[in-house]
């Protein structure tokens, strides 16, 4: 019987890992990835307190050595299902491997980019369209290339391509952005950036490999073609918790239901970072939720 398992090694769950373990509980987390979650496609952290400047592979693997150091497991397995016991005395956690029975369960299972749903768009991933900047950026050097969003990650990514790129387009449904302003105003004075504003892309060319994008002016109905060799698309996440519905409350986007003490429906399941209700998704966040949680499962444990 493991005291808490943690579905999820982003930087909710390890910061969970590591409260759990200073709090004297065995801890073990699963992924099915590899940990960090999507900050370690992050070229640059400026935004965390007491940080100046790491980058986001950097971060991650100090979370990790962090937790691992304390006493916490990490097993790369995905997560199938989580189900009450028989005797309603803990949970049964089952993975592609093994089962596994804890006293109490915290969901950390993140987000995962959101895709565009329109022709052509998953054929050609990985042949022009991509989803990660940093990952993908140094391929289209010297190249003309296409940032679809409007919030932080679509900002930055374009900075990013900015520096490898001749050519970046950044196209934004809206006039107005979410992104901070700072980052915003230094992606302006890019010479090498175009702002396509009020535009949706509505069509991708090409067929072996990606070509170009239409968009289409959201005022004037306007259609225009943009030769491109590279799309990345930051246009948000979604959840993926369906699995456990049984046991949490989702709501109509797939996020768990959740307040800030990270309690959900059921007791003993405990949920944090980006996969629950909230207002805010930011790194400093995500940490904040992994120790509240860890700290509530530990009193439930011991209560």
């Amino acid at each position: 019987m493991i005291d808490i398992i943690i579905v999820g090694a982003g930087p909710a769950g390890l910061s969970a890992a590591i409260y759990t373990a200073r709090a004297g509980k065995k801890a073990l987390v699963f992924e099915s990835y590899t940990y960090g979650g999507q900050i370690v496609n992050t070229p640059e952290i400026e935004n965390y307190p007491g940080i100046k400047n790491i980058s986001g592979f950097d971060y991650a693997t100090g979370l990790y050595e962090q937790a691992t150091g304390l006493g916490a497991e990490v097993k790369f397995e995905k997560v199938l299902s989580v189900d009450k016991k028989e005797d309603g005395k803990g949970f049964i956690v089952k993975t592609g491997k093994n089962s596994y029975e804890a006293k109490a369960v915290i969901l950390a299972t993140g987000a995962k980019n959101r895709h565009l749903g329109i022709d052509k768009e998953e054929a050609l991933t990985g042949r022009g369209i991509s989803y990660c900047a940093t990952c993908d950026g140094a391929f289209y050097r010297g190249k003309d290339v296409a940032v679809n969003g409007g919030g932080n990650t679509a900002i930055e990514d374009a900075m990013f391509l900015s520096n490898y790129c001749s050519k970046v387009y950044v196209i934004h449904r809206r006039e107005g952005f979410r992104a901070e302003n700072e980052t915003l105003e230094s992606l302006r004075k890019k010479e090498n950036v175009e702002f396509v504003l009020n535009a949706s892309i509505t069509s991708i060319l090409g067929e072996d490999r990606l070509s170009g994008i239409e968009v289409t002016d959201k005022n004037s109905g306007e259609k225009k073609e943009i030769k491109i060799d590279g799309l990345f698309i930051a246009i948000g996440q979604e959840p993926d918790n369906k699995d456990f519905e049984e046991l949490v409350d989702l709501d109509k986007g797939g996020y768990i239901i959740a307040g800030e003490n990270c309690r959900t429906k059921t007791e003993g399941i405990y949920t944090a970072g980006d996969c629950r209700t909230k207002d805010v998704r930011q790194l400093v966040t995500a940490a904040s939720d992994g120790a509240i949680a860890a700290l509530a499962a530990c009193s439930f444990i011991d209560a």
